[in-house]
């Protein structure tokens, strides 16, 4: 019943992109199960694993680890400077063969302590968390309901900061996590997802009312027909996929929904672009930030091909230095410099 529910609630969730993005986000449950070797029962969590995607989970997809040895790890946790050390310890904690494989954020669900936990990267959650007043957004939208916590990067101490947050805040349904998402927590999996949605809904009407009519700002280009776009995504898109598959051939994957047209079609997007990602995840889509043509859609072909080519090469050049500027020691090699 535990996993059931669990999935269920993964499936809602994860099937509707307002609460998360593709594969963004992990949802957990506590429960008991016995133990083959011993025949005693012993606590453990399902959790979602690395990779997986919450709209279309399966018990294959989640790793499924004994509570007491997670816990354990808090007496052998040596510091946010080894962080990395962790994922490979959760292997040791693993319950069974087989299951998917222990992201980075099972601390997250295992230190809570609370049988049913989401993490969930909403736009409406991200966008508080990352306004400048975001402590005193999240008390002025949810008072004692919902507890701000400082940006961390995702790993164990993270885990240990939202822990803590939970204890001394017994009232709380979950957090806001600064820079990153939202965490939100249950006693049964139907609270857990209504907690989640309550945060996640409350911070939409909340952005709705209050927020400026333009936030992408003027309109800066005239619309092209519906036919005229296609064509020209049809004629460029080899050349975009070519260019990005300089490192590992890729496959692209073409967007022209309401929203997308929206943003690109107004004055702030090409400085809204480059202030990089508002979520850890986003990394996972565009690096540091995406790369962003400065030509207007009616542009010539070639034109915009030329333009491509030079964005491109520039794009490469500055991934690769911001990888050297940050690579220590024993740091992975760098997977590659395209868009």
């Amino acid at each position: 019943m535990t996993v059931t529910e669990l999935l269920d609630r993964a499936h809602a969730l994860g099937s509707d992109p307002r609460n998360t993005n593709y594969a963004g986000g992990n949802a957990s449950a506590k429960g008991s199960a016995v133990d083959p070797v011993t025949g005693e029962p012993v606590e453990l969590m399902w959790v979602k694993g690395s990779g997986g995607d919450l709209g279309t989970l399966t018990e294959a997809g989640l790793a499924v680890l004994r509570l007491d040895r997670l816990r354990a790890l808090v007496n052998v946790y040596p510091g946010v400077e080894r962080e990395d050390e962790m994922v490979a310890a959760f292997d040791y904690c693993l319950h069974g063969r087989g299951g998917a494989a222990p992201s980075i954020d099972t601390a997250m669900h295992g230190l809570l302590e609370a049988p049913h936990v989401d993490h969930l990267h909403p736009d409406s959650g991200i966008a508080i968390a990352t306004a400048a007043d975001g402590p005193a957004l999240t008390e002025r939208i949810f008072g004692d309901r919902v507890v701000w916590v400082p940006w961390r990067r995702p790993g164990f101490q993270l885990g240990l900061d939202i822990a803590a947050v939970r204890e001394a805040n017994p009232q709380a349904i979950g957090c806001i996590l600064g820079g990153h998402g939202i965490t939100a927590w249950g006693s049964t999996s139907a609270e857990c997802q209504a907690n989640s949605l309550e945060i996640i809904r409350t911070a939409e009407r909340y952005i709705a009312a209050h927020g400026r009519p333009d936030p992408f700002g003027a309109p800066l280009y005239g619309e092209i027909s519906d036919v005229e776009r296609h064509e020209r995504a049809a004629a460029l898109l080899p050349v975009v996929r070519g260019l990005c598959s300089t490192d590992a051939r890729q496959v692209g994957h073409y967007t022209d929904s309401p929203e997308v047209l929206d943003f690109l079609a107004r004055a702030e997007h090409p400085r809204l672009a480059a202030l990089g990602t508002s979520c850890p995840d986003h990394f996972l889509r565009t690096k540091v930030a995406p790369l962003v043509v400065d030509l207007p859609p009616d542009a010539p072909l070639e034109d915009v091909i030329a333009r491509l080519r030079e964005l491109h090469a520039q794009y490469r050049a500055d991934y690769t230095a911001y990888y050297e500027r940050h690579a220590v020691p024993g740091s992975p090699a760098m997977r590659g410099a395209d868009p």
